[in-house]
């Protein structure tokens, strides 16, 4: 018989910690999963199932609970349950607040000859050709000058 590399025996307190999470119906579904198999895992108490055991009552692979299992054995409980935060987006955004600041001080400006006000249009052609982006739509101007609009507004 192999022999066990990871065993799960809770605290009181990591009992109640569990449960909580469970029954507080506002947790994540694969954060109550993941209780509930920490729970089912516990060697502590009677209700202790096997791996296999517990992917067919929770309805799972029992690649998902030896994960599980493992994880919870290495970051312990609150590491485990909670979704692990990006260090940084997947995508780097490319309007950032020194590219609004200058499309927000060209519309301020005066508008050029043969027109009596900003376009849309005619903001984001500037700023590409200003080289203050590289590419925008004018959707993207019109947002940054709404946002400008409800940051300013009483």
């Amino acid at each position: 018989m192999p022999k066990k590399r990871y065993s799960i025996v809770l605290t009181d307190q990591e009992r109640q910690q569990l449960m909580k999470t469970i029954k507080c119906g506002a947790s994540p579904a694969k954060a109550i999963l993941r209780a509930n198999i920490i729970l089912l895992l516990d060697e502590s108490t009677d209700k202790h199932m096997s791996v296999h055991e517990i992917a067919d009552v929770l309805n799972t692979s029992p690649t998902t609970v030896i994960k599980v299992k493992k994880a919870f054995c290495e970051k312990g409980a609150g590491d485990t349950i909670s979704r692990k935060k990006r260090s940084k987006p997947p995508v780097e955004a490319k309007i950032t607040g020194d590219v609004e600041a200058k499309i927000i001080a060209l519309s301020c400006g005066e508008p050029p000859a043969g027109f009596s006000r900003w376009t849309l249009r005619l903001l984001a052609d500037k700023s590409v050709e200003l080289d203050i982006i590289d590419q925008i739509s004018y959707v993207s101007v019109g947002s940054i000058l709404k946002k400008r609009i409800e940051t300013t507004s009483p």
